[in-house]
């Protein structure tokens, strides 16, 4: 959708727009690697991508609250007051939404006194009164803001495309705006607590004013008002004009405001990436590139009058890129155009004497940059062609399928393509040269590719994506990346295949083994050449920045580790799935059964309006949160209502089966059917992916499926690990770190305390509850255990006195507060490590872990105290979680060494937080553990021992 004026000023009810976000996402959402909840962030952070993509706007501010009470408070002390508190999980998210508005470059606007509907009137009217060619769209729903409505002043809806104007208003109430303030006055507002007329409701407010065009002309005429209603009028007289005034926006709040400021010419993509990181809002990424591409186009980054980048003067802009020698892949739609200028460094192999002579200037060659062309995205995909660059603004193309040509080529000793054997068979000594840095970007999936294809890659590696991850660029596209560092738009793969089918375009893409030599050589070779480029600019940056171990030691050699992982898989038995899922099922329909019981009526379990009904109306349970529909019937809600205490226990049965209901509906839908789904029906296995770039704090996270989801910490949830089973004749086994973060804690603390508990290996937890309750280790009761279990792991986190008093039962913030007093007081050495952790952060802007890897902590210069708090807590977290995952990555590559070195009959199938899932024959069983064991416990040296817990089984339960 976009705006007919000619320039629109879009004005964000901040909270309005918040409270919103908050609701409309029904589900818990958690960030993955802080712990925060963030549904409300991202369903914000959805509206304002669609505020940018859809509507385009050419200003863009927010307005907000501001704790300080107003001149509304002061005028009517009732104002708000019947109001509940906010939900915790909203107010916790405020400062992320706030620090996401900022990173997308618009003005957050609050001025004590005055509330966000206050500065949003004053900018209406104030800029359509001086600017007559500023139209203003105000992002609300709210219908205080009705009062604003004019020729050039709307409200719009982001999520609907509703937009009310004048005429709308009209329509919808039968009033103009100038009677907005009238109708208000004479309504007054229940949610605010403002007091109206006795009897009357927006419909008779509306006729009112309809017969008496306004409030002042009503009360001066009382005597034309019959009945009831006059005396409600009359007694209204009084309260009147506070009502009034409480309804009535400001229009002269006085703010710094500059319209300049608000163009939408200052998003910060880089801030974006890691944010989104961090929240793991991975379905918006993708817009956000689309967005932040979209506006390198329109501000002519994108331009043929651009300066060209080094060695591609011949290259023009994406989007003045001529069809000329994409003819043959454009739409009949597309215009012709002139031919394209095509790089004449980049080049085609295909005679044997280009390929021998290809080889030999390989071999003089210390880096190459590799890429490969595909039929497909599957981890055995078809490969189409490799393309190679060892100087920058140079490329090859070798075709393993494509087209023929149309006309014989010249020379006849062409062969298009080459026999795939010869081609593989050539590069084999040069890709297995462990003299030879090969560089690829998202190399785990050319080294699959070329395995899958006979021609398996040997390191060293450098992944350019990696590398991109490491240093926090923005984007980790290869065409994101060549814009960002050098200015340069690629060749995108659209116009070589066509755009995805969507909408009204069914025609399917074409397939890369189809396209044209000429044109697929351009292609290719600019991804090689342009990686290399990346590796140029990158490989030094990562040594200034203190990442070179980090990188050369364990995130690149990781991508060949991972890729063996996803090539060899899991084995998943869909009998005992089924069987899992016949069980539950058939659970389900008997707590159906019961919930209707307990109830007394039938209703609809999955709906929350029935349930709600249910729950508050019929068995009279107290309300405990509201939703904009009505009473919230989330996980949460029925945890707090399932622990009522004075409640009949046959009604809370109620909540008690529902949440057993819903627990068991969603391991059926998202695992038990979702993991049948992925077996692969050639290997019988699960191929997961795992990713490198899934978790600012550097853990791998995993897709398709996502197996470090799978549920464990119910018995119903561990089942699912039975599924997971050995090849026949193998056993699977599994080792995982015990209490990994806490003696990373211990070692980069360098407590004493701490450091002695591991060293004569005590029990962690009592041994901290002895410190901190001052009793001998013998007298720690299971409460004071569990209180120090608690501490301990919250710790890590930059746990806060509210946050550690809602894990402990009958702990209030008081005690919470004392309890993480004596345990730092105790532990004085970790005390002084968080300070540290935190003083490093604000003065260098970043954290690093035990390894370097670099984390920036942009919220400590946040003017909010929340999003500052939070900026510590993320310090600490990365600091020992990070850590903790450069360990266990380490011993994955050591393991992997290990197992190649010594040709070892073992894989490593799965990484799971901090465990490893090895397979190997039942009959070397003690031998693979041992080496398992030995080298996740020597994986680097620390100032307290390391120890791996291990287990073996014929499936994953058993193992565990």
């Amino acid at each position: 959708m976009s705006h007919n004026a000619p320039r629109t000023l879009y004005l964000i009810d901040g909270h309005a727009q918040m409270f919103r976000s908050f609701f409309a996402i029904r589900t818990p959402m958690t960030s993955p690697v802080t712990g925060e909840p963030t549904g409300a962030s991202f369903a914000f952070t959805g509206m304002l991508l669609k505020l940018f993509l859809d509507y385009k706007p050419d200003f863009v501010a927010m307005a907000i609250d501001t704790k300080e009470p107003t001149y509304r408070n002061a005028l009517y002390p009732e104002y708000k007051a019947h109001r509940e508190a906010p939900p915790e999980e909203f107010v916790a998210q405020i400062p992320r939404m706030i620090e996401i508005a900022e990173a997308f470059g618009v003005p957050v606007l609050g001025v004590p006194g005055a509330e966000a509907d206050d500065i949003i009137a004053t900018l209406a009217t104030r800029l359509s009164r001086e600017q007559p060619d500023l139209c203003v769209a105000m992002v609300s729903k709210d219908k205080d803001l009705q009062q604003l409505l004019s020729d050039r002043v709307s409200l719009v809806d982001v999520h609907t495309g509703d937009k009310l104007d004048v005429a709308g208003l009209l329509e919808a109430k039968g009033v103009r705006p100038d009677q907005i303030v009238d109708l208000q006055t004479l309504c007054g507002d229940s949610v605010d607590n403002i007091p109206g007329a006795k009897g009357v409701g927006p419909k008779t407010a509306a006729a009112l004013l309809a017969e008496f065009d306004s409030l002042d002309n009503l009360m001066a005429n009382l005597d034309q008002v019959k009945g009831k209603r006059k005396e409600n009028l009359e007694a209204f007289r009084e309260q009147l004009p506070i009502t009034r005034q409480l309804v009535t926006l400001r229009q002269d709040v006085e703010l710094d405001f500059d319209l300049a400021r608000c163009t939408p010419d200052h998003i910060d993509a880089a801030r974006l990436h890691v944010i989104f990181r961090d929240l793991g809002f991975h379905r918006h990424v993708r817009d956000l590139e689309r967005l932040t591409s979209t506006k390198a186009a329109d501000d002519g980054l994108a331009s043929s009058a651009d300066p060209p980048a080094p060695g591609s003067s011949t290259k023009p802009a994406v989007d003045d890129m001529p069809f000329g020698l994409f003819a043959e892949v454009s739409s009949e739609s597309e215009p012709a155009a002139p031919p394209l200028p095509v790089n004449d460094n980049y080049r085609a192999i295909t005679t044997q004497a280009q390929l021998d002579e290809l080889v030999q200037t390989l071999q003089q060659q210390a880096v190459i940059a590799i890429d490969t062309e595909t039929h497909g995205l599957s981890h055995r995909a078809e490969l189409c062609g490799i393309c190679l660059a060892w100087r920058e603004n140079q490329g090859v193309y070798i075709p393993v399928q494509c087209p023929p040509p149309e006309v014989p080529p010249e020379d006849e000793d062409s062969q298009i393509p080459l026999p795939s054997e010869k081609i593989l068979d050539a590069l084999r000594p040069i890709f297995t040269d462990a003299s030879k840095l090969k560089v690829a970007h998202n190399l785990k999936y050319d080294y699959l590719v070329l395995q899958h294809a006979g021609l398996t890659m040997h390191g060293p590696f450098f992944d350019t994506m990696i590398a991109a991850f490491l240093l926090n660029e923005p984007g980790l596209k290869l065409d994101d990346l060549a814009l960002a560092q050098f200015q340069h738009p690629m060749i995108p793969i659209e116009r070589l295949i066509g755009p995805r089918p969507s909408g009204r375009n069914k025609t399917p893409q074409k397939s890369m083994r189809d396209i044209p030599l000429d044109v697929i050589t351009q292609y290719a070779a600019e991804d090689a050449d342009f990686t290399l480029r990346l590796y140029n600019r990158f490989a030094p940056q990562l040594k200034i920045h203190g990442m070179s171990q980090l990188a050369d030691d364990v995130e690149m050699p990781l991508t060949q580790v991972l890729a063996e992982m996803e090539a060899a898989g899991v084995r998943v038995d869909p009998d005992v799935l089924d069987q899992q899922r016949d069980q539950l099922q058939t659970r389900i329909d008997e707590l159906r059964d019961e919930i209707h019981a307990a109830a007394g009526t039938p209703f609809n379990v999955d709906s929350p309006k029935q349930l709600a009904e249910v729950l508050f109306t019929q068995l009279g349970l107290p309300v405990l949160k509201k939703t904009r529909t009505g009473p919230s019937t989330d996980a949460e809600v029925l945890d707090k209502l399932c622990a009522l205490e004075d409640v009949d226990p046959q009604k809370l049965r109620v909540p008690q089966l529902v949440a057993e209901h819903r627990q068991l509906a969603k391991l059926v839908g998202t695992y038990l059917v979702a993991l049948k789904n992925a077996i692969d029906p050639q290997t019988r296995r699960v191929h997961a992916r795992f990713h490198q770039t899934g978790a600012a704090t550097g853990r791998l996270s995993s897709s398709d499926p996502n197996l470090q989801n799978i549920p464990i910490r119910t018995d119903v949830g561990r089942d699912i690990r039975k599924a997971f089973v050995a090849e026949p004749g193998s056993m699977l086994i599994s080792a995982d770190y015990s209490q990994i973060e806490l003696r990373m804690l211990a070692h980069l603390s360098d407590d004493k305390a701490l450091i002695d508990a591991f060293k004569n290996d005590m029990d962690i937890h009592t041994a901290v509850a002895a410190e901190v309750f001052g009793v001998d280790p013998q007298a720690v009761t299971k409460e004071q255990r569990a209180s120090a279990k608690v501490v301990n792991f919250g710790i890590i986190y930059g746990v806060t006195a509210y946050g550690l008093a809602r894990r402990i039962e009958g702990l209030d913030n008081a005690g919470a507060k004392q309890l993480i007093t004596d345990y730092r007081k105790r532990f004085s050495g970790i005390d002084r490590f968080l300070e540290a952790c935190v003083e490093h952060a604000k003065s260098h802007g970043y954290v690093s872990t035990i390894m370097g890897r670099r984390r920036s902590i942009a919220q400590l210069d946040a003017r909010n105290p929340q999003l500052r708090a939070l900026g510590e807590r993320l310090a600490i977290n990365t600091v020992v979680q990070g850590s903790a995952a450069d360990l266990i990555k380490l011993a994955m590559v050591q393991l992997h060494q290990r197992i190649e070195r010594d040709r070892l009959p073992v894989k490593l199938l799965i990484q799971i937080h901090d465990e490893l899932v090895i397979e190997a024959p039942a009959d070397f069983e003690a031998e693979a553990t041992r080496v398992l064991v030995d080298t996740m416990e020597s994986a680097m040296k620390l100032k307290v021992p390391l120890k791996a817990d291990p287990g073996a089984g014929v499936n994953w339960f058993e193992a565990k």
